[in-house]
């Protein structure tokens, strides 16, 4: 393999070229964690964010990067995706199974996203992130997934794959 050369770098996002590629790597991350949470009433449990790069609303799983910050550093995978879960709305999983780890763009970058199924949930407070998040929290019968996420499309929301590869991968219809 070629030398990889730095184009450019910052405390979120580097640039990067090995012979005529480029790609992309966080600098300050070994991954990404994806959380899809059910409830013990077959509730799907869903995040809206605004998303900086698209300009819009995403209706995502809960998610987040491994070992951004310091005070995580040396955290399991699945210790990130039972933090990431509460950090973000607020339930505690008693149960993660890890579903599928996949990279998330392979021709664009490095990062690997690991998506984990949890279960045996108990709300400890409302969520909504950790800083400037400002992340809203829905909690959604999966016989109402198909139309909510339909719903959410209409009013211009972006709709995650994620959602889809988690259900997928876990074996749930809706």
């Amino acid at each position: 393999m070629s030398q990889e050369i730095t184009l450019f770098e910052s405390r979120w996002l580097g640039i990067y070229q090995i012979d005529h590629w480029e790609f992309t790597r966080r600098p300050n991350a070994d991954g990404c964690v994806g959380v899809l949470a059910v409830t013990d009433h077959d509730e799907i449990v869903l995040i809206e964010q605004f998303r900086i790069p698209l300009g819009r609303r995403v209706i995502e799983i809960p998610a987040g990067l491994v070992g951004d910050e310091s005070e995580h550093l040396g955290e399991s995978l699945v210790e990130s995706a039972k933090r990431e879960l509460l950090e973000e709305t607020g339930y505690l999983a008693h149960e993660v199974k890890k579903l599928i780890s996949s990279p998330t763009s392979a021709g664009m970058t490095s990062e690997y996203t690991h998506l984990f199924l949890a279960k045996n949930l108990i709300r400890k407070n409302s969520g909504g992130g950790v800083r400037d998040e400002k992340i809203s929290v829905h909690v959604i019968a999966r016989k109402e997934l198909r139309a909510f996420l339909s719903q959410k499309e209409t009013e211009g929301l972006v709709i995650d794959f994620k959602i889809h590869a988690c259900l997928a991968s876990a074996g749930i219809a809706f």
